[in-house]
């Protein structure tokens, strides 16, 4: 029996479940790109670049092994708008018997392969994606009972299961975790490694042009095109981080510098999302530092509870609530999405900084992305669809299944708890401590009030304040509530006004363009 194994574009791993049993002398395994997966949102040039020459290569490797691959280019004379169209084009020379897949990372796109049955009337086979390190029923069986899902709960648990930093029952050094450690302030003047950078062959050249033509109205460009595109590439990307910024990536996994992008993070979040990288192999690997006293338990910890806590848990998070999970928007947020989002035209050098930076490079860390323009849409009140879209758009890691409980549940609380126990809303204070933005910011960080105030100062307590009905008998956020009510009368005046202001010039720069 001849079966059509489907290989999508966040799939490119040999060890992915739908290549299991595959007979290289009879199956076709089918790889397409196709217009509709290139521009529901308008993805970044870099990251549609990564993505294509990835597949590319893959498909290369496989081919190179034997297996009968049938690869659709986008460049074609006639591009394909959907997998459907790319399966239908393989019935046409083809006799196949039934159709294997991989579950997807996206839930309209496992609609679409459910529909495939029907469309073909033959078997389809959607087999479960293998690389996770928790399966559904293995999350579902965890959080049943829960009165509420927190990470740290499951995080310690996925410790245990694969004895990772373990000794015995108990957690190597006496915690679970040493984030209280990992916060330290940072300086202009450190001498950060660089990323890893593989120079683009002859495949992603093609693809470099390919996206610049067809693709030309989207974020960013193809210049300086440096990301790993094979899985070797990935592992040499994991290696230099593990060999040079692993040890600092600890203290200063939450800093911020101006010009310096990169910092100490890893930046294989997009490697582990489309299967070049493995998460087991990471978290070994980052273990084995810390054992060979290449890189001190804080900095090994915070690493490996990012893929073995957070990425699994927001995964589980993901496919356990969907599909009503991406309509949530429990503080009813209706504001448009600024325009500065996509030119970074804004007085703010924070928010000018990170998004210069996300059009450059496809990527910002993680407080750059949650306490910088997340937290600006979570004051703002911006509706959580327009600020998930553009998530999605522009970071090359970005796929709905971890990007949606990222934005709407950790950085807009949009779905009123179910992910984060309060909202991560913070004044200019928390980003002036993590980074030198502040320095060079047109508006004041220690001025509360004025129009030279730092909006964030009075946005935070704005927020607040028209939230009270909320949030007011959240324990976590008690606290801050009792300082707002010992303010003085006039104090909260100037608060409001200034948000009235600050908000209306953002309405209408939003609405005329």
């Amino acid at each position: 029996m001849t079966a059509l194994r489907i290989i999508l574009g966040d799939r490119l791993s040999e060890q992915i479940s739908s290549l299991d049993g595959a007979d290289p002398q009879q199956d076709i395994i089918l790889m397409c790109e196709v217009t509709a997966e290139a521009t529901y949102v308008k993805h970044h040039k870099k990251k549609l670049a990564f993505i294509f020459s990835a597949m590319r290569h893959f498909a290369e490797e496989l081919q190179a092994k034997g297996y009968q691959v049938d690869y659709i280019r986008l460049d074609q004379d006639a591009p394909l708008h959907s997998f459907t169209e790319a399966i239908e084009q393989i019935f046409a020379t083809h006799k196949l018997d039934h159709i294997i897949t991989t579950e997807p990372g996206e839930y309209r796109v496992l609609m679409e392969q459910q529909s495939w049955a029907e469309t073909f009337d033959l078997p389809v086979f959607i087999r479960p994606d293998t690389r996770f390190l928790c399966n559904h029923a293995e999350f579902e069986r965890w959080s049943a009972g829960r009165k509420s899902l927190r990470m740290e709960y499951f995080y310690r648990d996925m410790r245990k299961k694969f004895a990772v930093l373990m000794e015995g029952d108990q957690p190597v050094g006496g915690q679970w975790n040493f984030d209280n450690e990992n916060r330290k302030s940072p300086q202009p003047s450190f001498d950060v490694p660089d990323t890893y950078h593989s120079a683009p062959d002859a495949v992603t050249r093609d693809v470099l042009h390919l996206v610049e033509t067809q693709f030309a109205d989207h974020m960013g460009d193809t210049s300086q095109f440096h990301f790993a595109v094979t899985a070797a590439q990935a592992r040499a990307a994991l290696a230099q981080f593990i060999e040079e910024r692993l040890p600092y990536f600890g203290d200063f996994q939450d800093a911020m510098i101006q010009g310096k992008p990169w910092m100490y993070h890893a930046h294989i979040g997009l490697y582990l999302n489309v299967g070049l990288l493995l998460p087991l192999d990471c978290i070994t690997a980052a273990e084995q530092a810390y054992r060979d006293q290449k890189a001190p338990l804080n900095a090994v910890e915070g690493f490996i509870r990012q893929i073995l806590g957070w990425r699994e848990f927001v995964r589980g998070i993901y496919w356990q609530k969907m599909p009503d999970y991406a309509e949530l928007n429990f503080f009813e947020a209706k504001r448009a999405l600024p325009a500065f989002y996509w030119d970074a035209d804004t007085k703010m050098n924070c928010m000018h900084q990170s998004v210069t930076e996300t059009a450059q490079n496809a990527y910002a860390h993680h407080i750059q992305r949650l306490m910088v323009l997340g937290n600006f849409a979570l004051l703002a009140g911006i509706d959580p669809r327009q600020v998930n879209d553009w998530f999605l758009s522009v970071y090359a890691d970005a796929f709905e299944w971890v990007e949606l409980p990222n934005v709407t549940g950790m950085a807009l609380f949009a779905d009123g708890g179910l992910l984060a126990s309060k909202p991560y809303a913070s004044g200019g204070t928390y980003i002036n401590k993590m980074s030198n933005y502040c320095k060079g910011c047109s508006y004041k960080v220690n001025q509360k009030s004025g129009p030279d105030a730092c909006p964030f100062n009075y946005l935070y307590w704005d927020f607040l304040d028209r939230n009270r009905e909320k949030l007011g008998n959240n324990h976590r956020v008690g606290m801050m509530y009792k300082v707002y009510d010992r303010m003085a009368d006039d104090k909260k005046q100037a608060i409001y006004y200034d948000s009235s202001a600050f908000l209306m010039g953002l309405d209408a720069k939003t609405n005329t363009g």
